[in-house]
């Protein structure tokens, strides 16, 4: 199905933009000419991100839990929880790494983990940033972003039906999809 038209306060992605974005950040960084030695993704909306990222360029990627959108139904930014660990596919977290994620939102999360791995992880030599989108009311400055978004709109992603479907609904959302 594809997305609605995006408004000052809704932002639609349909599965096809969102890969292209991912792409797209592939590509500035790539542009860039800086190398990097690890990709660090913050789970959720990053993993996806961060998974491309790390395919595309062949360097291990680590997954860092965060998580704030808990209060009505994932609409509203609650308190910040950062997990104590972080898991990664080879070694540690050090050197030159890429931190990434769907979105730089208020910016609270990524000054708060940025704070949290200078302090936790002094191997980091350098750190950047990179998001899909920035919105324009952000306190942080990601170093890399697809799309700046100055109205703030939410971000329709095409992942959030899931969000809503329970494992008892699953048959018929599946049979839905399959008569489409």
């Amino acid at each position: 199905m594809a997305p609605q038209p995006s408004t000052e306060r809704d932002h639609w992605v349909s599965w096809d933009q969102y890969h292209r974005c991912i792409e797209q950040l592939a590509l500035l960084v790539h542009e860039s000419g800086w190398q990097f030695d690890k990709i660090l993704c913050l789970a959720r909306g990053g993993v996806r991100v961060g998974d491309v990222l790390s395919r595309i360029y062949d360097v291990p990627l680590g997954i860092l839990a965060t998580s704030s959108y808990r209060e009505a139904a994932g609409t509203q930014q609650g308190e910040l929880d950062i997990a104590q660990f972080i898991t990664i596919t080879r070694g540690t977290l050090d050197g030159k790494v890429l931190l990434v994620d769907d979105m730089v939102d208020t910016g609270l999360t990524f000054r708060r983990v940025r704070d949290h791995l200078v302090t936790q992880f002094p191997a980091i030599t350098e750190m950047r940033t990179g998001v899909l989108w920035w919105k324009g009311h952000s306190q942080a400055i990601p170093d890399y972003f697809v799309e700046k978004l100055p109205t703030n709109p939410w971000i329709h992603q095409p992942f959030e039906d899931y969000d809503s479907i329970r494992p008892h609904q699953l048959e018929s959302w599946v049979r839905k999809g399959q008569s489409n």
